[in-house]
């Protein structure tokens, strides 16, 4: 097994959830003797956090599939790309002779079917809820089935947005896992970086600003809230997806016309979330759509804040509703809001919903966990 190379392919070049997620796999690939080599479509600052590793990284136009392209010129320019690519992962897995590849992400189509055609074990290491469109859902089904060796996904409701089409024999659910510790330690005095009394509390929301994360429906609750506290603070913190950059004049438009602006930071893209969770007294992450497993709940359990999430996807099997947090509707800010004034107004329930949700990430979703499950995982398949 030492020394056998794995060829892993990733969507993003930034350090969001999914490309942290990838930064533990390729630990776990160490850990058992193997050497990845990463793929990416462009440099950005993963290429630099996995050099830290000694992993090579090579930039290749994947094809990836994105919402933008749904439209005739972008069909034919993804599938320009998906067909060049194939044909150069092929060559790479014959000169170089690698023994496995992983995608990590159902929107890179390309590695799959150059393991198939080359006859290469393939991983597929899935993170994507799909709800629209049902064909594009029913393609990748089938196309998981046709192409993986093994179908991993990150939560139970990610395994289910695929079926009934799907090969349960060939998919297991393996929970991410994060390292806690910067999370656990923090003690970063937020309150004092934004100028506010030791009174107010302080309401967060970390995410990547894309149309489902639920930026605008997080401003939403925040101005039913503000209407009967005067006490609370908002602080938004991400930055958004090439091509999305409209959707900050959108945050922007929403905080001015709402009379926010006194009580909403934006702080944009930040490396330090522990220290952002750490002055964070109730975290919400309000997606509008199915969230896979947002490693940004995790972190905000790590850090022991009650988390408040919208009920579907994996917020289901992250967060116990009246324990670690609540779960809300992703349409209701009136009811949400309701939910999350029990919360302001019970400084003990918060302290004890954090305690709980900090013992579960420690249960259920730590790095060693991850580590050693998804190392099981690739063993079973590389022994096949």
């Amino acid at each position: 097994m030492k020394g056998k190379k794995v060829l892993v392919l990733h969507s993003s070049s930034d350090l969001y959830g999914a490309s942290n997620s990838l930064y533990r796999s390729l630990i776990s690939l160490q850990n058992l003797g193997l050497k990845p080599m990463l793929i990416l479509s462009e440099n950005g600052p993963l290429t630099a956090k996995v050099k830290e590793l000694g992993v090579e990284t090579r930039i290749l136009r994947l094809g990836v599939l994105r919402k933008k392209y749904f439209n005739i010129p972008g069909f034919l320019n993804r599938s320009y790309y998906f067909i060049k690519s194939t044909i150069k992962i092929i060559n790479l897995i014959k000169s170089e002779k690698y023994e496995l590849i992983l995608t990590n992400t159902s929107v890179i189509l390309s590695g799959a079917l150059a393991a198939k055609l080359t006859k290469t074990k393939h991983i597929w290491h899935i993170r994507e809820i799909i709800v629209k469109p049902v064909f594009l859902k029913n393609f990748i089904a089938h196309y998981l089935n046709f192409t993986g060796d093994l179908n991993v996904f990150v939560s139970e409701a990610t395994k289910c947005n695929y079926s009934p089409i799907l090969n349960l024999t060939k998919s297991k659910v393996i929970f991410n896992g994060i390292d806690y510790s910067k999370f656990e330690k923090s003690t970063y005095n937020l309150k004092s970086e934004l100028n506010l009394d030791n009174e107010v509390i302080i309401i967060s929301m970390i995410a990547r600003v894309n149309q489902w994360k639920g930026q605008l429906y997080f401003l939403e609750i925040a101005n039913k809230l503000s209407k009967i506290n005067k006490k609370l603070h908002f602080v938004l913190v991400g930055d958004p997806y090439p091509g999305f950059e409209f959707l900050l004049k959108e945050i922007d438009s929403f905080i001015k016309i709402s009379n926010l602006s006194s009580i909403v930071s934006d702080l944009g893209f930040r490396l330090d979330t522990y220290n952002i969770l750490s002055g964070t007294d109730i975290f919400i992450l309000p997606s509008t759509l199915p969230d896979p497993l947002p490693t940004t709940v995790l972190e905000a359990m790590a850090s022991r804040k009650p988390v408040i999430a919208t009920n579907h996807g994996g917020a289901l099997e992250m967060v116990v509703n009246g324990e670690t947090g609540f779960l809300i509707p992703h349409d209701d800010a009136k009811v949400a809001a309701e939910k999350i004034q029990e919360l302001i107004d019970n400084p003990e329930l918060r302290r004890q919903m954090g305690i709980k949700g900090q013992d579960r990430l420690k249960q259920y979703f730590s790095i060693d966990a991850y580590l050693e499950n998804f190392g099981k995982a690739v063993l079973e398949v590389m022994n096949q």
